[in-house]
């Protein structure tokens, strides 16, 4: 390309860069202050490149004055320690058994390593994050779910002052889903569900469940972009939302109901994928509403 051209070329660029970020104005004064949980899925940490990309986006929505509080998950680093220290994995209806000794690993890599390297991405963004678990403070305090899963937990209190405390502060919260019991215990806290509980302990303005698809799809196929408590609930009595789409919609209802404003379902793998959603009139993924 000629030099002239080139020129040209970074205009127009620079431009619509502007642009954007003039249309992108009202949406930003709508979030001003707003607190938005995201729970970062396992998959979605899969490369450095895309890591540091969600981070810088991280970044950017508290230099906007957004309040971001992450909550992670981590089932494919969890399985690959456990296949590592040859720790047999029992699934009953596909949800892990949580022994003891898997919550013990279970707690050492999603506090320890993939709590620590999503803070450290911040971190080299320019942010201030802070990576805790649910038991720091009695974050989110747990009795032990139905079933037969063990010590897998559902959270029963969530302790917001801590995050608001935080939040406060300028700090990022990064938050592993570990839970603990009134009797001291450990608990396995599905990320979804401990992104849900979060969100509502904080009244949240929106909860953005990051996933390894691009949202809640209708029987043809096609994404569905917004869709209220009792769409989804005839959906599912439908048959059309059905697999590991329930967990994800349970979620979203349990949070609306304890005072979350919308939970969006999203591709976590799409460029940028939460600054479209909130601050483009495009959106990302299936809005879910009350």
């Amino acid at each position: 390309m000629a030099p002239m051209e080139k020129s040209k070329a970074m205009k127009r660029d620079s431009l619509a860069t502007a642009r954007l970020l003039s249309e992108a104005l009202p949406l930003m004064q709508r979030y001003d202050g707003a607190i938005v949980v995201i729970k970062l899925g396992g998959n979605a940490m899969s490369s450095a490149s895309a890591m540091d990309l969600f981070a810088r986006d991280v970044v950017m929505l508290r230099q906007c004055n957004v309040n971001p509080v992450i909550v992670h998950g981590g089932g494919p680093m969890i399985n690959a320690m456990l296949d590592k220290l040859a720790i047999e994995t029992e699934f009953v209806d596909g949800k892990r058994v949580s022994t003891p000794e898997t919550v013990e690993v279970v707690e050492m890599v999603l506090s320890g390593k993939v709590n620590k390297n999503i803070v450290q991405a911040i971190n080299r963004q320019g942010g201030k994050a802070v990576g805790l678990s649910g038991k720091d403070g009695d974050l989110i305090v747990c009795k032990k779910a139905d079933g037969d899963l063990g010590m897998v937990g559902e959270p029963t209190h969530v302790n917001a002052n801590v995050i608001d405390s935080l939040n406060e502060g300028g700090f990022i919260p990064v938050i592993a889903p570990i839970g603990t019991g009134k009797n001291g215990e450990t608990f396995n806290i599905n990320g979804d569900t401990a992104a849900g509980a979060i969100a509502a302990g904080l009244n949240a303005d929106r909860l953005l469940l990051l996933t390894d698809v691009e949202g809640v799809k209708d029987a043809d196929g096609d994404i569905l972009t917004n869709l209220s408590a009792k769409q989804v609930i005839a959906l599912t009595k439908d048959g059309v939302i059905a697999g590991g789409m329930i967990p994800k919609t349970q979620t979203a209802l349990d949070a609306i109901n304890g005072g979350v404003r919308a939970v969006v379902i999203m591709d976590g793998r799409a460029p940028h994928a939460c600054l479209l959603e909130l601050f483009t009139d495009y959106g990302a993924g299936s809005m879910i509403r009350a």
